[in-house]
């Protein structure tokens, strides 16, 4: 009895030297390897974990940079002409594709293809599948519902552009007395212009499209642009520093006034619950849509939508191509729970895990009543150089806040509009 138990149990360590060997030389022989260009500077901590973790259970190298804010089609073009070049990246849509058409590997044949949910969330050539957006966010205005109440009004109160206009103008009437202003500021730095010169921008595309029942244009006409001054000026001249001080103040400075209970209201998106979320419980925050007076206001809904698309180099060798692929599917699959978890994102695939943000769950909230989302439609902007002369001619008007200023802010909204895209042939 005892010979056989021996036996037993000599065989069990053999059994399992050679699991062990299997599962180190499986690591050890490991081909490819992985180098993602990530766009959210936000989520970089999470990538980084999510990286780790997928090269400890694999022995695939996984290496992520982040762009810094703003600097994200720059930063791909100087990575991409270096000899070890990203594997993986993103466009924003369309537009960006049109960029970087000639590096996209076709995925229509991966598995992570066949997890998406909707063939509305691939960016296509004919049959051939060159971008797969991996996140939904939305977007809107921030509010402190705990500043709010203290300054007498409440979120119920705030359902068009005239009733956000009334109760930010009455906090700024009695910010000394307060202790806080309207909104944080509307900061015009490199780190922060994206929110007004894109995002903020998205808002008069959007209603102009829905009138005309396009969906893009190579010459916009520019006919909400009067809704775009209104809300521009509500946000500069009621906020925590004075207009003529944005163009310096940074997405940080933003963020800091209102985890500091500094202003009622901050523009900005999903992505930023994980840093708010760390100061104020979910009863404390609410997000509302951006009201520009234009449109259905009483069912008007988030700003929802996505420019996050990966794509795949398809330059980089066989082994990276199919290494990068494996990546991407295991960041949906065995990796969703901390895309939903770490990073709050929503992902469009048949994997995905219900996030606990609550922004997300917020425009969940509004669509489930009856409120339409207002699409994305940056992605259809002409050129990151037309949206810096759009920011170049809002940060100007900022300063002074003049009808000839407001006037250089349509010409470049418009006439760059059309002579971009006359660029892009």
């Amino acid at each position: 009895m005892k010979k056989l138990l021996s036996l037993l149990l000599a065989l069990a360590m053999v059994v399992s030297l050679a699991v062990c060997a299997g599962t180190t030389t499986a690591k050890a022989e490991a081909e490819g390897s992985v180098y993602y260009l990530n766009f959210k500077p936000e989520q970089d901590e999470a990538w980084q974990k999510l990286a780790a973790a997928y090269t400890e259970a694999t022995g695939v190298p996984v290496t992520v940079l982040t762009a810094a804010s703003g600097t994200y089609e720059e930063t791909l073009m100087a990575e991409m002409g270096k000899s070890e070049a990203p594997t993986m990246f993103q466009v924003n849509g369309p537009v960006g594709l049109a960029n970087w058409v000639d590096y996209c590997y076709d995925m229509s044949g991966s598995e992570l293809y066949s997890h998406l949910t909707s063939d509305g969330f691939a960016l296509k050539d004919g049959d051939a599948v060159l971008g797969i957006a991996y996140v939904i966010e939305s977007y809107g205005i921030i509010t402190n519902k705990t500043l709010l109440e203290k300054a007498g009004h409440t979120i119920d109160e705030i359902n068009s552009f005239e009733s956000l206009k009334a109760v930010a103008e009455d906090i700024t009437a009695r910010s000394a007395e307060l202790g806080f202003s309207a909104f944080s500021s509307a900061g015009m730095d490199g780190s922060s212009d994206w929110r007004f010169k894109t995002h903020l921008a998205n808002l008069p595309i959007y209603f102009e499209y829905q009138a005309d029942g396009i969906g893009t244009t190579t010459e916009i006409k520019g006919s909400f642009l009067d809704n775009y001054r209104a809300i521009w000026d509500l946000y500069i001249n009621n906020s925590t520093c004075a207009p003529a001080d944005l163009s310096a103040k940074t997405g940080d400075d933003s963020r800091n006034e209102f985890l500091n209970s500094q202003a009622v209201f901050y523009q900005n998106g999903s992505w930023e619950y994980g840093s708010l979320s760390a100061v104020f419980g979910d009863d404390e925050l609410a997000m509302i849509p951006i009201y520009i007076g234009a449109g259905d206001e009483a069912n008007q809904g988030l700003c929802t939508g996505t420019e996050n698309y990966w794509c795949v180099n398809k330059d980089a060798s066989e082994e990276d191509i199919a290494a990068t692929l494996a990546f991407m599917n295991w960041c949906v699959t065995e990796g969703a729970e901390a895309m939903a978890n770490d990073m709050g994102f929503v992902i469009p695939f048949d994997t995905a895990v219900e996030s606990p943000n609550l922004f997300v769950k917020q425009d969940v909230a509004y669509t489930a009543a009856g409120k339409n989302p207002v699409s994305w439609n940056f992605p259809t902007m002409p050129s990151e150089e037309w949206k810096n002369v759009v920011g170049s001619a809002l940060t100007a008007y900022a300063a002074d806040q003049t009808d000839a200023n407001w006037d250089a802010v349509v010409s470049a909204f418009v006439d760059g509009w059309a002579s971009e895209y006359a660029l892009l042939g």
